[in-house]
């Protein structure tokens, strides 16, 4: 694939996200809604799987330690839309994430940026996180938000390396939506099984659309990350709070006044510099 098209999967990834998040904050239980998602991943990939590649063993650990962090981000999200509003919570936690995995793919991996791409994901991380101030901002909102933030970037890195070493995209999607999923499901079973069975015949379908745009979006993700820069790449994959700003107004009747519109466009303009700087 080429980088415009690669470029164009992340920002397919990127609404995607926003809409499975939007489902997620409307839904009357938060939790069981992401049960629900996760459990369609579960079952998507295992009707993979036969028709996949396994991944390395090499890529394994990666595999165990982007689940768990996983988990850890599933609950912090939910309980980030419990006491913060969408427009807020949801920028400053992936506004965050870019910076994040752009300083550790430097340290950790020696990932080189150019300075074009670097002032790029500044540009984008700023007007990401100028998004996020304003009505409803308390403290326990943006305390989890950033908590969310960063069990978003060490996801997204982990994720990246361990397609990288994995040898297969597909192969390492299916078993990390198995291993989530399941963990997921039995939570739900374990500690919330009656409300989990009313909750499927009433809200089913809902899950059912959620987790197959979850998946879909972050299998782009993972395909984009295999090839390209990871510091650009999640930059530009969290271009997703404009999209989740515009649902945030349309559907669940949130504000997007000229501040946030002005940090849109700092945010556009970053996409752009993204995509033709080398």
């Amino acid at each position: 694939m080429t980088p415009a098209l690669l470029y164009g999967l992340v920002i397919l990834s990127a609404i995607a996200h926003a809409v499975w998040n939007a489902l997620v904050k409307s839904a009357g239980d938060r939790t069981l809604t992401m049960v629900a998602i996760r459990t369609v991943g579960m079952l998507l990939g295992l009707v993979a799987l036969p028709f996949v590649d396994w991944p390395s063993p090499e890529s394994w650990k990666w595999l165990a330690v982007t689940a768990v962090v996983m988990f850890a981000y599933y609950a912090l999200l939910v309980r980030s839309y419990g006491v913060g509003d969408m427009s807020v919570v949801y920028p400053l936690a992936r506004g965050l994430a870019p910076v994040l995995t752009t300083i550790a793919a430097f340290l950790v991996i020696g990932e080189a940026l150019s300075t074009g791409q670097i002032a790029a994901v500044v540009m984008i991380s700023i007007g990401i996180m100028a998004l996020s101030f304003g009505a409803g901002a308390s403290r326990t909102a943006v305390g989890f938000a950033l908590a969310t933030g960063v069990s978003v970037a060490t996801y997204s890195f982990f994720a990246g390396l361990g397609v990288r070493t994995a040898g297969t995209v597909l192969g390492f999607q299916a078993c990390l939506e198995i291993v989530t999923g399941f963990g997921m499901l039995c939570y739900g079973v374990v500690v919330r099984r009656a409300d989990l069975v009313i909750y499927m015949r009433r809200h089913g379908a809902v899950g059912l659309f959620a987790g197959v745009v979850s998946v879909a979006g972050f299998l782009a993700y993972l395909v984009a990350a295999r090839s390209l820069p990871l510091g650009p790449v999640s930059a530009l994959r969290e271009t997703s709070v404009i999209f989740g700003a515009v649902l945030g107004t349309l559907v669940l009747k949130e504000g997007f006044g000229p501040r946030r519109i002005a940090a849109a466009v700092l945010v556009t303009v970053g996409i752009v510099l993204l995509a033709v700087l080398r």
